[in-house]
C-alpha cells in the first residue's frame, strides 16, 4: 500500500492565517497550492491495492450495494464501489427528483434517499467482509443552491447561506459579487473558479479552519464506519492546498481521487492535485472512446505517452455520470458492443485505476433513478431501468483477468495497422480485440505457459471447466483462434483447465432453404463474406434439388461470425432475390462446429 500524501501542515497554517473572511487573498492561496503541492511530490498517494477496478453504482440504494458486493463484486474480483453522496441533501419534487439533487448539501447527516445511516453501514460492513472496499462520492465545495427550497432528506431545515445543522451561516461562505452575480462568469480566471458559486451553489469558504474542521469530521465520521476512501467532486473548484487541509487529517490512511476537469488557459490543472491523491483522466475517455467508436484501435499502444496524467496518479475511464449527460462522452452504455469492448479494453489495459460505470437509463439529462412515488429509490431491479453494465460478460470477466494480471506490462503487442489489436500482459494474460466488421482468424504469439485457457469474454470459467470456448496454446505460446466481428478474445492464467469445448475456428453450415421454383429456376445463396460471394448473384453458392423443395448446400464459414445472407432465384441472367431484411445468423462458436441452418423462402 502507498502512503497519502502529506501536503498541507505547513503551508495551510500559513495560508489560514489572516484568512477567516471569505474570499480574502485567495488569489494568493492559489498560488501557494500549487506550491505547496508540488513540493511533496516525492511521495505518493494511497492507492487501492492490488484489485484496483473500481465500479460507480451511480444512485443505487444502500441495500443493493450491500447484496451486490455479496453476489456479484466480491466473486468477481471488484476492488471497490464509488456510492453516490451519503450525506443530507435537497429533495425536489418539482423537478421529478433529480439526480444531481444528492450533490447540494443540507447537512452531514447520514440520511438520503438512498438510506439511513444504519443502512449505509451495514452496507460498508457487508461489503468488506465479500472483500470490496467502500469509496464515498464527497461533495466538499458546497452546499445547497438558493433556488433548492424545502426540508432535507433528513428532515433538516435551511436556507441560502444557513444550514443550522451543520451548523454554516453567512460567513462561511464565499460571495465573490462579480459581474452582478455569485456565479462563476469567467472561465479563464482561477479566481472565479475558486471563489464564485457553480451554478448556484452555496460556495464554501474552505481557507476558513471552521469550514475545515466541519468537512473533516464528516469525512473522520465516514471512515469510523469503516469507508476506505473518497472522490472529491468538483476539486477544482477548491484550491489544493485546502483540499489537502481538510483530506490530510482523516483517520488512517483512505484512497482519495479528485474530480479535476482539464479545462483550458487559466485554469486549475490536474496536476495541481496529485500531490494529494489519484485524479480523475479525462483524456482517456476521449481517446479510448474514440478509437472504439471509430475502430481506429491501432493507435491505443503507448496510450499513457497520450495521457496528461502518468498512470500512477490516474482514474482511467470511458464515461462518468457527468459526462454521459452532457454529451462529452464518447461512448456511453446507448452503444452497446462498441462501449462493452471499450470497456474491456480499459481493464485489461494497464494505465491508471479503472473505473468502470453502472447507470440506471435515462431519457433526460436531469433525469433521476428508477424510485417511488415520494422520490424514495427503488431496490435495483437489472433491465427495470437499472442498466448494470459492470454485470456483463465482457466487464466482470475481465476483472479476474486485470487481477490475475496485476503489476505486468504489455507484450506481444499485435496491430493490423487499423481495427484490430492483440496484447499481452507478460505470462499472466493475452487479450485481441477486433472492432471491424468481418472475423479475424489469426495465430497469436502469447507470452503464456503451454496449457488449455477459456476464453472468458465468451465464456465463464467456474470449477476448472469453461461454459465457452476454450484454447490450446503451444510451448511456443502460440495459438490459432477466430475473434468474430465487433468482439474480443481475453485468455488468463487463472481460467484454464480441461472440461471446455475447442474453438471454431471454422464451422460447417449447411443450408437448407424450402423454396417453390418453376421449371428452369435454380436457388442460391449470397451473403457477406466470400464464402458466399459477397452479395454477388454471379459468385452465389448454388444449392441442391435431391430433396426438393427443400434446397441444400454445405459451406464452410469463419467461426464465430456473424453473418448476412439471403436466398435468390436465378433463371439465365435473371435475378429474383428473397425480400428484406437481410437474413442474420452467428457461425458456431465452440465444438460441434457445424449447424444446420433451416428456412423458407419469404
Amino acid at each position: 500500500m502507498r502512503t497519502r500524501k502529506t501536503v498541507a501542515t505547513a503551508a495551510a497554517a500559513l495560508l489560514a492565517v489572516g484568512m477567516s473572511v471569505a474570499g480574502l487573498a485567495r488569489a494568493t492561496e492559489s498560488e501557494a497550492s500549487t506550491t505547496a503541492v508540488s513540493q511533496a511530490g516525492a511521495l505518493s498517494p494511497a492507492s487501492p491495492g492490488a484489485k484496483d477496478v473500481i465500479v460507480h453504482l451511480f444512485e443505487w440504494p444502500w441495500a443493493s450495494v450491500a447484496n451486490e458486493c455479496t453476489t456479484v463484486l466480491g466473486p468477481k474480483g471488484f476492488g471497490g464501489v464509488q456510492v453516490s453522496p451519503p450525506q443530507e441533501h435537497v429533495v425536489l419534487p418539482g423537478q421529478g427528483y433529480p439526480w444531481w439533487q444528492d450533490y447540494q448539501p443540507v447537512s452531514y447527516q447520514l440520511t438520503t434517499r438512498r438510506g439511513d445511516r444504519n443502512a449505509f453501514a451495514g452496507m460498508v460492513s457487508t461489503c468488506h467482509a465479500a472483500g470490496v472496499k467502500i469509496y464515498v462520492d464527497a461533495v466538499v465545495n458546497h452546499m445547497a443552491g438558493g433556488a433548492s427550497t424545502g426540508t432535507g432528506s433528513g428532515g433538516s431545515t435551511y436556507s441560502h447561506y444557513a444550514y443550522p445543522a451543520v451548523p454554516y451561516g453567512t460567513n462561511d461562505f464565499h460571495h465573490c459579487g462579480r459581474n452582478g452575480t455569485d456565479d462563476i462568469a469567467n472561465w479563464s480566471d482561477r479566481w472565479e473558479i475558486q471563489n464564485c458559486e457553480l451554478v448556484d451553489l452555496s460556495d464554501l469558504a474552505t481557507e476558513s479552519s471552521y469550514v475545515r474542521g466541519k468537512l473533516t469530521g464528516y469525512l473522520n465520521d465516514l471512515v469510523s464506519l469503516g469507508v476506505d476512501g473518497f472522490r472529491v467532486d468538483a476539486a477544482k473548484h477548491l484550491p489544493a492546498a485546502d483540499l489537502a487541509a481538510v483530506v490530510d487529517p482523516v483517520s488512517g490512511d483512505p484512497y482519495v481521487f479528485s474530480e479535476v476537469i482539464e479545462g483550458g488557459t487559466g485554469e486549475p490543472t490536474p496536476e495541481e492535485y496529485t500531490g494529494i491523491g489519484d485524479v480523475t483522466e479525462f483524456r482517456y475517455g476521449d481517446v479510448v472512446g474514440n478509437a472504439f467508436r471509430d475502430a481506429n484501435l491501432s493507435g491505443l499502444n503507448g496510450l499513457a505517452g497520450q495521457m496528461r496524467l502518468g498512470s500512477g496518479d490516474a482514474v482511467s475511464f470511458i464515461d462518468n455520470h457527468d459526462t454521459q449527460r452532457n454529451g462529452r462522452a464518447k461512448l456511453t452504455y446507448k452503444d452497446g458492443a462498441s462501449y462493452a469492448l471499450a470497456e474491456a479494453f480499459m481493464i485489461a489495459y494497464p494505465y491508471g485505476v479503472p473505473q468502470v460505470m453502472s447507470s440506471f437509463t435515462f431519457s433526460g439529462p436531469d433525469q433521476g433513478p428508477p424510485a417511488a412515488s415520494n422520490g424514495t429509490t427503488s431496490a435495483v431491479s437489472c433491465g427495470n431501468g437499472w442498466q448494470c453494465e459492470h454485470r456483463a460478460r465482457t466487464t466482470a470477466n475481465m476483472v479476474g483477468l486485470r487481477n490475475a494480471a496485476a503489476g505486468a506490462a504489455v507484450s506481444n503487442w499485435w496491430s493490423n495497422g487499423s481495427n484490430q489489436i492483440a496484447f499481452g500482459r507478460g505470462a499472466n494474460a493475452y487479450v485481441a480485440f477486433n472492432r471491424s466488421s468481418s472475423a479475424l482468424t489469426r495465430t497469436f504469439q502469447t507470452s503464456l505457459p503451454a496449457g488449455t485457457y477459456c476464453d472468458v469474454m465468451a465464456g465463464d470459467f467456474s470449477g476448472g471447466t469453461c461454459s465457452g470456448p476454450a484454447y490450446t496454446v503451444g510451448s511456443n505460446g502460440q495459438f490459432t483462434a477466430t475473434v468474430a466481428a465487433n468482439a474480443a478474445l481475453a485468455l488468463h492464467v487463472n481460467a484454464r483447465g480441461g472440461g471446455g469445448s475447442t474453438g471454431c475456428t471454422t464451422a460447417a453450415v449447411s443450408f437448407a432453404a424450402n423454396v417453390t421454383t418453376t421449371f428452369g429456376q435454380n436457388v442460391f445463396v449470397t451473403g457477406n463474406t466470400a464464402a458466399l460471394g459477397n452479395w454477388n448473384p454471379a459468385s452465389a453458392v448454388a444449392l441442391s434439388s435431391a430433396t426438393y423443395p427443400v434446397w441444400t448446400a454445405t459451406v464452410s464459414l469463419s467461426g464465430s461470425t456473424a453473418i448476412q445472407y439471403k436466398y435468390i432465384k436465378k433463371e439465365g441472367s435473371t435475378v429474383v432475390w428473397e425480400s428484406d431484411p437481410n437474413r442474420s445468423r452467428t457461425t458456431p462458436a465452440a465444438t460441434p462446429c457445424s449447424a444446420t441452418w433451416s428456412d423458407s423462402w419469404r
